[in-house]
């Protein structure tokens, strides 16, 4: 038989069939728009707009940036934390922190420049590295931070990461939910109207009608039954009945009740509308004000040493990305820095071609014990994964069929 055409191949997932390139960044149309996980089945995504220019949205965003009036910007960030300081030294912000270069700059510069009084608030990584932990307890100590530590039921957030990873190849999704609703949740809890993330993922090519300085309540908030709230691709209802996990325990996962958040008015903002964002700006930030430190050696997938330092599993999960819609970590740094005027375009297509996709090694077999599975069984699922369109498998070795270039 004759080789299938480029018309013929198997497309997943709803990707783009034909696969293009930004001509001022590296970032491929294949890239998905961030998705309301709680309803994520992994049947229906949108992805990342390219123009007739075959420019996409992160760059157009971009340009977008460099024409608005930050100083503006700037006394509109005054107003609103106006709004929502208190006087008595209570806690008015919540700011979620990880203790990486970009929650440190938020929780920082929202008390030592505008004086409010947040409380950081960190969803428990998988599993700790000390370079992140250090960092974390840096945020804290010297920069004069409050924050509560919260840790899922690390046996159920293991089991619904495997759940991730078997049924979606997406084994960060159970840590996504814990990002988004740690601090609503928090907001309820403490009573503290006012919630501030960093940058808005318009910033990475999310449809400029999206959220952009408040983050839309759909991502974090919801009424569903037990039968609509999905976690690792399976609905709650299955897992209290057939998986026998208690109720309890996945709570900490669901999105958040809209009636609570109602009653306090929690609003949850983007200091990225208010303050030209960029992230190696941020990284220079934390290492002058509280001694952030890099790693020493450049992480898994990606040519950088500052990012994603908190857990031992984002070398899976990136491998993970590159998989199923040939982008890995090194694509989004090098868009990135490109837009940022770090690096060109031609220094980002020769990183993404060195690094992007790199196999996990570091951690791997603590990653593999967390998950519960062989080598064997992690790389079969992932290559279950490949979209035919994407992926050719030639001399035993898979390569992507479109590189960058």
């Amino acid at each position: 038989m004759g080789q299938m055409s480029e018309e013929q191949l198997e497309v997943r997932y709803g990707l783009p069939r034909e696969v293009k390139y930004c001509k001022k960044c590296v970032m491929s149309n294949q890239k998905p728009n961030t998705s309301i996980e709680h309803k994520n089945k992994d049947v229906s995504r949108t992805y990342i707009d390219f123009d007739e220019e075959e420019v996409c949205a992160a760059c157009r965003y971009n340009e977008i940036k460099d024409n608005i009036d930050w100083e503006e910007r700037g006394q509109k960030l005054k107003r609103l934390l106006e709004k929502y300081r208190k006087n008595d030294g209570s806690y008015d912000v919540i700011v979620p922190a990880s203790g990486g270069k970009d929650s440190i700059f938020a929780a920082y510069i929202l008390k030592h420049k505008y004086g409010m009084h947040p409380l950081t608030v960190t969803w428990a990584p998988h599993i700790y590295r000390m370079i992140g932990w250090e960092n974390l307890q840096r945020m804290i100590h010297k920069g004069q931070l409050s924050n509560i530590l919260f840790s899922p039921n690390g046996s159920v957030h293991s089991y619904l990461t495997r759940l991730g990873f078997i049924n979606m190849l997406h084994p960060f999704q159970p840590f996504v939910f814990g990002q988004k609703n740690i601090g609503p949740r928090m907001s309820v809890a403490f009573n503290v109207p006012l919630v501030m993330y960093g940058e808005s993922n318009i910033e990475y090519g999310d449809p400029g009608d999206s959220d952009d300085e408040v983050m839309s309540v759909e991502r974090y908030a919801s009424e569903m039954g037990l039968d609509e709230i999905f976690l690792g691709g399976v609905s709650v209802k299955q897992l209290t009945v057939d998986h026998n996990i208690d109720l309890n325990d996945l709570k900490a996962f669901f999105p958040v009740e809209k009636k609570y958040l109602a009653k306090t008015g929690t609003k949850v903002h983007y200091l990225g509308h208010y303050l030209k964002w960029d992230p190696q700006e941020c990284y220079y930030f934390a290492v002058d004000k509280v001694g952030f430190k890099a790693a020493e050696e450049r992480s898994e997938g990606t040519y950088c040493k500052y990012t994603e330092l908190d857990d031992k599993l984002p070398p899976i999960n990136f491998y993970t990305m590159h998989t199923k819609f040939g982008i890995g970590r090194t694509m989004y740094d090098a868009s990135q820095e490109i837009r940022n005027n770090k690096i060109t375009r031609d220094e980002g297509v020769a990183l993404v071609r060195k690094f992007d996709g790199e196999y996990p090694r570091l951690y791997f077999k603590e990653t593999l014990d967390y998950l519960g599975m062989t080598k064997e069984e992690f790389d079969a699922t992932c290559d279950s994964f490949r979209s035919p369109h994407l992926w050719i498998k030639d001399n035993g070795q898979w390569k992507l069929r479109h590189p960058v270039e």
